[in-house]
């Protein structure tokens, strides 16, 4: 993705505002699905075909990631060891959701391509915030 295309996707040629925009993008994400896990955990657990008490465990580790993304996102300059810290986290969480739902997770229709796309998301996540850092370096070059 080059420099111009990540600029209109985040609306903003600048790349400090574009990195923080995705890092932000990513903490809503994240937070409104740890809310949702959080609040619906049976409901969900029973259309998803996964157990609650992981929806609850998961709402709450998404909770507390997406509010440590969320202050990265609130900084000025994030730092780049916590930009890539989030990238990394993010690669692992879409692999580990890949890997739980091919040897572990035995959820409904719903809930297989639930894990699928959110995976998928988080990935693009983490492929939005490498990049838009990169730039950032770039241009301070």
């Amino acid at each position: 993705m080059s420099a111009i295309q990540l600029a209109a996707l985040a609306r903003t040629p600048e790349p400090q505002s574009m990195l923080r925009r995705f890092l932000a993008l990513d903490a809503a994400v994240t937070g409104g699905n740890a809310l949702a896990y959080l609040a619906y955990s049976g409901p969900l657990g029973r259309f998803l075909g996964v157990d609650p008490a992981l929806l609850l465990a998961l709402g709450a580790f998404l909770a507390l990631y997406a509010t440590g993304v969320g202050l990265l996102a609130t900084r000025r300059r994030p730092p780049a060891l916590g930009v890539r810290a989030v990238v990394e986290a993010n690669l692992a969480w879409s692999v580990l959701s890949l890997a739980a739902l091919a040897l572990w997770l035995s959820p409904s229709t719903a809930g297989a391509v639930w894990t699928v796309l959110q995976a998928l998301t988080v990935a693009g996540f983490a492929a939005l915030q490498y990049t838009a850092l990169r730039v950032r370096q770039d241009s301070s070059d």
